[in-house]
């Protein structure tokens, strides 16, 4: 490595004095690592408010017409408290549509992606820092829209988090409500798209000298790709979210059924298969940042090298380019081609082989491996079981025949459940407390994590778990009552349950709260610069939390990221670990650490 390639990397990334005014330096920031903060705390309080409406769905298949406590005398006061039909279809519309676009998301991509990027791979900042605040603050707009949508006469959204016309066209759903919501998923796209251009240009682009491709950490690879599928497929889903919106406000008549025989056009079909070209692969732009972390930190507190780390490397690069070909599986009941459905079947089979790949990965690095089991472990551990538990059941829905009975029942929310709320949930906890004291300092207390974990692991099983049963025993998803039909009302027992282990698991999450809180302004001891003794560069190049240039020396990478269990290191440094950019005692520079790593 050249002594000309570092000083290259310095001079296009000049060290620029920190803000001084308030305003600059908290709100309007243009440092990645105050706008990651502004994320996860958006987040997790949308975590909050999607937590909340999943417990009023739970209440109301435990005690259909019953009052609803506390919450109901609150909000629910016109109908005495009881959640009606139309109350009913806008809880678990707002639900699913908050936890997938205003919750994991801005915890997983806006948080770890705006914060871990430059730090991991070396950089002072992201490629355009304005264009960075201006995506949080856009993303922050799409969130008052939908708080506003509850306000409104008629109420919020209540088409299905999907969307689907004819339901969400001013006769399917009348009121600006729905009108609001739409337009908030069509301006979280736009944010989501600045940001995944300054991801992927980041990337590309600011990579300290010697960090090549294939020495980036596994996160970084699960952001990027991520990155690179909302940059292809968000605006997708922006086009059909705006054309709704020309459909509900100005008379026109994209998805309106019947227009092609009046003015040559519209099709409601054209918005399924616009919503689902953006819509499986963000499935995969929800997991990956997950496989990301948890292939560093497994290697991590494995105390081992990742396990064929170019495989897992390829693997999630094919599963980015398969991702695109799948969609038609969500639409096996539309009338499809059979020769088309055949083909959508056979990729979303496909896709499960470079899944298994990186699981496999996984299961051969924690093998004979001195584990470490602090609560970012367990969390990692508990992403893989029910991450694998969701591709599993994954596999009955990508069945044209099997789909035919399970399509539509509450076996498809549990699976997806499993996979998109499950693993991405536990893999952000997993990022939270493993990334926690770099961000802010304090270390989350292990005791009060190791009890958030056990209740988040058993409860969140329970409840999905219960989910598959009730699906695969025929209870459809989406009814206000299941048990007005005769075959289901033998169910009652078991959404009665799962709803009571739904109840502990909600009141968990105030175990992670309260050490959150305590930590952050409680009397916490300081983290220290490496706390979990680990090898990538913002752990081991900079301060914790970092400075607001991140590196005084933008640092030369010289190994790979999961320099563990070398004996030459543990001659030279006494310690099992070596970081990316270390120089080893005894070694002439970064030249011959490089040859040695």
């Amino acid at each position: 490595m050249s002594t000309a390639a570092q000083a290259l990397a310095e001079a296009a990334q000049p060290i620029h004095p920190p803000p001084t005014s308030f305003w600059r330096q908290y709100v309007f920031s243009i440092d990645h690592k105050v706008i990651a903060k502004q994320f996860l705390w958006a987040g997790l309080l949308f975590l909050l408010v999607g937590g909340t409406l999943a417990m009023l769905i739970r209440w109301q298949w435990a005690y259909p017409y019953r009052p609803v406590p506390v919450i109901g005398q609150l909000f629910l006061r016109e109908n005495g408290g009881v959640i009606g039909p139309a109350t009913y279809q806008q809880i678990f519309t707002t639900h699913g549509l908050i936890m997938i676009f205003f919750a994991v998301t801005p915890v997983l991509i806006g948080c770890f992606g705006n914060f871990l990027i430059p730090l991991m791979i070396g950089a002072r900042d992201m490629a355009f820092p304005k264009l960075n605040m201006y995506s949080f603050w856009t993303f922050l707009l799409s969130q008052l829209l939908v708080l506003a949508s509850f306000f409104t006469d008629l109420g919020s959204a209540g088409a299905g988090w999907t969307t689907y016309p004819p339901l969400s066209t001013n006769v399917g759903t009348p009121g600006p409500g729905q009108t609001l919501v739409v337009a908030a998923i069509f301006v979280t796209g736009v944010s989501s798209t600045m940001g995944a251009i300054n991801y992927v240009t980041t990337v590309i682009r600011m990579r300290a000298p010697g960090m090549g491709y294939m020495r980036l950490p596994l996160t970084m690879w699960g952001l990027w790709l991520t990155a690179i599928l909302n940059a292809l497929f968000v605006p997708v889903l922006g086009s059909a979210a705006l054309l709704l919106l020309l459909d509900r406000n100005f008379g026109t008549q994209f998805f309106v059924a019947g227009a092609s025989a009046v003015r040559g056009g519209g099709d409601p079909i054209l918005f399924q298969h616009l919503f689902w070209i953006f819509g499986h692969p963000e499935v995969y732009i929800l997991i990956l940042p997950a496989w990301g972390i948890l292939g560093d930190v497994i290697p991590f507190f494995a105390r081992k090298p990742h396990h064929w780390y170019k495989g897992t490397v390829w693997a999630m690069v094919i599963v980015t380019v398969l991702s695109a070909m799948v969609y038609g599986h969500h639409m096996f009941m539309t009338g499809m081609s059979p020769l088309l459905g055949e083909g959508f079947m056979l990729f979303t089979l496909l896709i499960s082989a470079p899944s298994m790949v990186v699981v496999l990965n996984w299961a051969l690095t924690l093998w004979r491996a001195s584990i470490r089991f602090d609560t970012p472990m367990l969390f990692a551990l508990a992403t893989v079981f029910v991450f694998g538990v969701g591709g599993l059941t994954g596999l009955f829905l990508a069945d044209i025949s099997m789909d035919l009975y399970l399509h539509d029942t509450m076996f498809v929310v549990g699976h997806f459940h499993f996979t998109m709320a499950a693993a991405s949930f536990i893999g952000a906890m997993t990022g939270v407390y493993f990334w926690f004291p770099k961000i802010f300092g304090r270390k989350l207390d292990e005791r009060l994590g190791k009890a958030h974990f056990w209740f988040t692991f058993v409860g969140i099983t329970l409840v999905f778990a219960g989910q598959l049963l009730a699906g695969y025993a025929g209870q459809q998803r989406r009814l206000f009552d299941p048990f007005q039909y005769t075959f289901i009302q033998g169910l009652r027992g078991l959404n009665r349950w799962t709803s009571f282990f739904a109840f502990a698991l909600f009141a968990g999450q105030f175990i992670f709260v309260w050490n959150f809180f305590k930590t952050l302004f409680g009397k916490a001891v300081p983290a220290g610069e490496n706390p979990w003794q680990v090898t990538t560069l913002e752990w081991t190049a900079t301060g914790s939390p970092p400075p607001f240039h991140n590196f005084d020396r933008i640092p030369e990478v010289v190994r790979g990221p999961h320099e563990f269990s070398n004996p030459e290191v543990r001659r030279l440094t006494g310690r099992d670990f070596a970081g990316q950019s270390e120089v080893l005692p005894g070694s002439a520079g970064p030249a011959l650490a490089a040859a040695r790593g």
